[in-house]
Formats: C-alpha cells, structure tokens, sequence
C-alpha cells in the first residue's frame, strides 16, 4: 500500500491527484501546517529527514521530492500511460517542463512570497518606507520580470497543444499543476487565458476532484 504523506496546502496534492488518475490504491497520513510559521510540522521528519511533504512511502521504499515522486510512481505503475516514448519529442518535452517546475517557475513564485511578507512585514514606522522600497526594488527590477517571463513562454506553449508533452496527459502535468494552480490563483498578474484554460480542464477532471476531496481544504482549487 502506498502512502503519502500528506501536507495542507502543499505540492503533495498533485501526488494525490496523479494516483487518483492511475487508479493506484493508497492511504493518506495528514499533517497540518503551523498557524504560525506555516512551516510543515516536526513530525514530518520521521518520514523524511527534511521534514517536507510530499513524500511517499511504498512498502520500505522511500520516495521524496514532488519531481522524484512522480517519476517513481510513472516508471513503477505507468510506463505504458503517463511516460512518452524514450528518444521522442514528447519525452523531451516531458523531460524539459519537469525540470522547469521546480528549476525555473517556482523560485520567483516563492521569493514573491518572501517580499510581499517584508512589505506586510510590522516594523518601526521610520524603517517601513526602507523595508517597502527594498521590497519594491527587487520585484520590479527581478522577481515580476521573471514571473511575466516565465508565464508569456507557457501561455505560448500552451496554445499550440493540449497536454505540456503533447497530445496526452503526462507525468509533465503533474508536475506543472501546482505552480499553474497557485498563478492563478494570485500568484502572478496578467492575461493567460490558455494557461488558466489548462488548470481548469485539470480541476475538472474526475480523477482530480477525487484528489481533492480525500486530500482537504485547497486554497488553489
């Protein structure tokens, strides 16, 4: 039986939704986020030594890191679905938006987070022009450039086809749907009608609904 360990609000519920579509039996194990830090609890590091979710564990096998998961879980229970062909032009593509999840989209994501926390942050009122001008600085100058970048190249990528690695939902989709599902739910500014399209074909999917019914409250669904 596969286990996954399940945080609130987190990248372990595209885990959820990818073994609802593969129809794998599994079991959840919740963990909630601290009210305060919002920091996954200590318990986590009894599963992992991190202490981050997702992670899955099978049998005595161990499997952490949303990216790995999902290869594990494809390569395992779905060579014949969810992986293109080796060598093709669909599994370059595959290869190429699992890595940019993670390696390229989700950083500018976080560290918007980060600056918008040091606006909000409460300090003394003559350092709060300081605090926001620096915040300000960075996000105009780095952080929104690279969001608005990275957003233009998917929403082109994905008014030429239906899944990120073509014709078929791959473990590529997986991977893309929680920083897709936080963009647009605030994350990020502008007009992406294909990309906003594609998340709402994703939440549509039975399967997904599956996902977020078993896995709890989702602020990005």
């Amino acid at each position: 039986m596969i286990i996954v360990h399940h945080l609130n609000n987190s990248r372990s519920q595209r885990i959820l939704w990818m073994l609802e579509e593969l129809g794998i039996p599994y079991e959840i194990r919740h963990y909630q986020r601290d009210k305060k830090t919002m920091l996954a609890p200590a318990s986590l590091k009894q599963v992992h030594p991190l202490g981050k979710s997702p992670v899955i564990t099978d049998g005595d096998i161990t499997v952490a890191e949303s990216g790995a998961i999902i290869e594990y879980l494809a390569y395992t229970y779905a060579r014949d679905t969810l992986l293109p062909a080796p060598g093709s032009a669909e599994h370059r593509d595959y290869t190429y938006w699992m890595h940019f999840a993670e390696g390229s989209l989700m950083p500018p994501f976080v560290m918007k987070l980060v600056f918008d926390k040091v606006r909000s942050a409460p300090v003394p009122f003559f350092l709060k022009p300081v605090t926001k001008g620096i915040a300000d600085k960075v996000m105009n100058s780095f952080v929104g450039p690279n969001i608005k970048n990275n957003m233009d190249f998917i929403e082109s990528t994905l008014a030429g086809r239906e899944w990120f690695a073509g014709s078929r939902l791959t473990g590529a989709d997986f991977q893309m749907s929680f920083p897709l599902e936080a963009a647009v739910a605030g994350r990020a500014t502008g007009n992406f009608p294909h990309i906003t399209a594609w998340v709402k074909k994703v939440q549509a999917r039975p399967a997904y609904q599956r996902a977020l019914k078993a896995g709890g409250p989702y602020d990005y669904a």
